[in-house]
């Protein structure tokens, strides 16, 4: 009984979370077609979640691309398949790697501050402030911080696969000695336009949760500095589980339309 008890509040925590969730989204897209867009808020936030992510993203592709390709190598080098090194990791750098590995950054340093800002603004009712000046916090805080988002992550994650698939191949061919031109060849046929659109579209809906996970526990701080601090770690944890759990899905399907090849 205590197990069922334990399952039944836990998937009724999930579903409550979930609904949450939704209703910030769908409020958040009534915001978007219903009132003005605060474009100079959203450009702030595109600075912020874009330009200022750039240094810790370059170098989470760099040295994954180096040392994927690098393990490859020594992998593939026993069954004498050492070309086939640079296909093998532009595919994962496109497909997998660069798009997980880029929300997980980004969730860590982007999704803490969005939540730690409006936590604190809630706490010191800063929210109550805006709601008695007739503006909606989900309007002012939430919509611009959405677009930044929608705008800056798959840009991101396009930099994070360039990044690694250009260090992958400086190590392979001139730290391990594997032929460029084989190496080249090999990865310009087995990667196409399809593996590009995939890493756009993970990298896009990665950023939609990154932004939701984020506000949403903000909105929700309470207790002071104290609830501040715990929806900045709920934030940062909820929103790095749902991006494995969602990659898991969203691989499953993405590949019945943008099927290797």
């Amino acid at each position: 009984m205590l197990l069922l008890r334990f399952l039944g509040s836990t998937a009724l925590s999930l579903f409550g979370y979930l609904g949450e969730l939704l209703f910030l989204m769908l409020e958040s897209a009534r915001s978007l077609v219903t009132t003005p867009i605060r474009w100079r808020l959203a450009l702030g936030q595109i600075l912020e979640v874009g330009y200022r992510s750039q240094l810790v993203v370059i170098v989470t592709g760099a040295f994954t691309g180096a040392v994927f390709a690098a393990q490859t190598y020594f992998q593939f080098h026993r069954l004498s398949m050492d070309t086939a090194v640079g296909a093998v990791v532009a595919v994962s750098m496109f497909r997998e790697l660069g798009p997980v590995l880029t929300g997980l950054m980004v969730a860590g340093r982007v999704g803490a501050s969005m939540s730690a800002e409006i936590g604190t603004m809630k706490v010191t009712e800063q929210l109550d402030a805006l709601r008695s000046l007739g503006v909606h916090p989900v309007d002012y805080l939430v919509v611009p911080r959405m677009i930044a988002m929608m705008i800056s992550m798959p840009m991101l994650v396009a930099e994070c696969v360039g990044i690694g698939i250009v260090t992958g191949m400086f190590v392979a061919v001139h730290l391990l000695g594997v032929s460029q031109v084989w190496y080249t060849n090999y990865m310009l046929r087995f990667t196409a336009l399809r593996d590009l659109e995939m890493a756009l579209t993970k990298g896009f809906v990665f950023g939609i949760l990154i932004v939701f996970v984020a506000c949403n526990e903000g909105l929700k701080s309470q207790e002071g500095a104290v609830g501040v601090g715990r929806a900045t770690t709920e934030a940062v944890v909820i929103g790095s589980l749902a991006i494995l759990i969602v990659n898991f899905f969203l691989t499953m399907v993405l590949n019945i339309f943008f099927p290797a090849g």
